[in-house]
């Protein structure tokens, strides 16, 4: 049996978010407006028989497989909705499980600084692989648990206003997301988010 952590669907994968993807994922690159599924299980290691299944019911594509000591992720896309909707249906169905046994994700972190200073917009862009934030720009720095739901939060907020995605970070203890961009939108941005993941239901997640 696995615990079921991030278990989302994003219909219609937005421009920066492809571009992100195809710099870092190892597998099959996405294209722009394709749909996804983003699944994060505990053990780690038992993402591989879930990988398994979904290929061999599906035609989807794999873009990115991580096997962590604790957690395991997949990312699945295709331009068939109804194949990744599919694919996750077998998934559910081989392990026994519903969508409502994925935990529901909580914001650890939602912050805003506005005004960035020269020295700090270039730490940041050293650091990022998506686009670049100027400096005098509004940095949006966002947390969550679990780690995966941070895919469908940058989804959300590029769909909403018109933001620069500078980093995403979907495996781990915690999802993290960098947003730059005029305040206003970075505002826009933040509420699209907070609407997003307040729509997905789930577990609690276990009091440590």
């Amino acid at each position: 049996m696995i615990n079921l952590r991030t278990f989302t669907y994003i219909d219609i994968l937005q421009p920066q978010l492809t571009g992100f993807w195809q710099t870092v994922a190892p597998g099959f690159l996405p294209l722009e407006q394709q749909a996804m599924l983003f699944v994060e299980i505990a053990p780690g290691l038992a993402i591989n028989a879930v990988t398994d299944v979904a290929l061999k019911a599906t035609s989807v594509e794999p873009g990115l497989q991580i096997v962590e000591r604790a957690f395991g992720v997949l990312e699945l896309h295709s331009f068939d909705q109804g194949q990744i909707r599919a694919a996750g249906d077998a998934i559910l169905d081989h392990f026994g499980l519903t969508e409502k046994d994925r935990l529901k994700p909580e914001i650890r972190t939602s912050e805003r600084i506005t005004g960035l200073d020269g020295h700090q917009s270039m730490l940041i862009n050293r650091m990022r692989h998506g686009d670049m934030i100027a400096e005098g720009q509004t940095l949006y720095v966002f947390e969550c648990e679990p780690a995966g739901y941070a895919c469908i939060a940058a989804n959300e907020a590029e769909k909403a206003a018109d933001v620069r995605l500078l980093e995403v970070r979907t495996f781990g203890a915690y999802g993290r997301l960098y947003l730059g961009g005029y305040e206003a939108d970075i505002e826009e941005a933040e509420k699209a988010i907070r609407a997003c993941l307040d729509d997905i239901d789930g577990r609690p997640i276990p009091k440590r």
